[in-house]
């Protein structure tokens, strides 16, 4: 995964496809990347970095592999909306297999005998369906989406562990593993970034949805670079 956001993150620097017309609440939408930038240095950086710091590396792989297990049961649900039934099939098999020999999903079983991890959600099943994304929108403590992925979180809420479970404890460190998990696997990434941060992410964002919606095609020309606005 994070190989496919090297890639995004380069092509977004590159590509000609600039999306300069598509955020009519630039401001608002500026306003909260700034405080998404504050709750992050504040709060979800250092602990990202403890977290990698005293988790052992065994440990740091288990956690990431019992969360992406969770996450299959959406994906194939996705699949199957999105007409892929096949790959619907395949991911709960995902499911079964990692639950079963993976205990509970620790180990990623599936992927050594050629299950293939998908990544598939609600605003893309929708984007499939032909709704169209709307503006672009970053979201309070979330950070970038648009107005059709927004809609799209509702939904993939709804077959979320945490729901199935009835102690709220372990539902809320349920969710807090989950987002610092994933604070952590991004770590490094934001050097990458040059120039005006806001419309770098934003690009990337758009160009990594475009990606993932189009299957790993995407558009990776090279021409007006220079119309780029840092």
């Amino acid at each position: 995964m994070k190989k496919v956001l090297y890639i995004i993150l380069f092509i977004s620097i590159f590509s000609s496809k600039i999306y300069s017309d598509d955020d009519p609440w630039r401001l608002m939408n500026e306003n909260t990347h700034n405080f998404n930038e504050s709750i992050d240095k504040i709060i979800s950086t250092p602990i990202a970095k403890a977290y990698l710091y005293v988790t052992p590396d065994i440990l740091e792989i288990g956690v990431s592999n019992f969360i992406s297990n969770v996450e299959d049961v959406s994906v194939g649900i996705n699949n199957i909306l999105q007409g892929n039934i096949s790959l619907g099939f395949s991911d709960f098999c995902r499911v079964i297999v990692n639950s079963s020999i993976g205990v509970g999903g620790l180990f990623d079983i599936a992927s050594k005998i050629n299950l293939e991890k998908h990544d598939e959600d609600f605003g893309q099943t929708l984007a499939v369906w032909g709704v169209s994304s709307g503006p672009y929108l970053v979201i309070p403590g979330l950070g970038p989406s648009t107005l059709r992925d927004a809609f799209g979180i509702i939904p993939d809420s709804f077959v979320s562990p945490t729901l199935a479970l009835d102690d709220n404890r372990a539902s809320y460190t349920y969710t807090a593993i989950d987002v610092i998990e994933t604070r952590a696997r991004y770590l490094g990434l934001d050097t990458l970034i040059i120039g005006n941060k806001y419309l770098f992410l934003k690009n990337a964002y758009l160009q990594k949805r475009d990606f993932e919606i189009n299957n790993g095609e995407i558009e990776d020309t090279f021409d007006n670079f220079e119309e780029l606005d840092f």
